[in-house]
């Protein structure tokens, strides 16, 4: 597996050790029933979401904010490593069809460690005006709180 070197003018990071075997954590990003339970920061919900688990294959849900509007994010795999790595992105859809608007490629890696999982994700931006934007729309406490959510939601798998 390929380690993505990381450029602190256009990545987010968000690293952690957590106390849930690597197992969890890939099926709780895998498989649509258990990422909508997890995935958006609450108050916010995930309430819909395909996945389809290859490259190319689509990766889309639907965030709903606490006044009920939809926000339907579609996009597609790029890699997929089993149990350890999936990386995405909103710049292609499905079948790696450009599209406008893309705004980040998303690297997950899962990685055990005695006790649970050393999960790492970045969020690449293409310049850092995009990476200012995500990060002033909460990307550290948004994805840290998405994190302890799958961590709760995977100990009652």
């Amino acid at each position: 597996m390929t380690a993505y070197k990381t450029d602190p003018k256009l990545d987010l990071v968000l690293e952690r050790i957590v106390d849930v075997p690597p197992e969890l954590v890939w099926k709780a990003w895998t498989e649509p029933k258990h990422l909508m339970q997890w995935f958006t920061p609450a108050p916010w919900k995930t309430v819909d979401c395909e996945i389809d688990l290859r490259p190319g294959g689509i990766f889309r849900t639907v965030m709903r904010s606490p006044e009920g509007q939809d926000m339907d994010n579609a996009g597609c795999f790029l890699e997929i490593v089993e149990h350890r790595k999936l990386v995405f992105t909103d710049a292609l859809l499905p079948g790696f069809r450009p599209r406008d608007g893309g705004f980040f490629t998303g690297i997950v890696t899962i990685e055990p460690v005695k006790g649970g999982t050393k999960y790492t994700a970045i969020a690449v931006h293409k310049d850092e005006a995009g990476k200012k934007a995500h990060e002033d729309m909460g990307f550290h406490s948004g994805w840290g709180t998405a994190l302890d959510q799958l961590v709760a939601y995977a100990k009652t798998m």
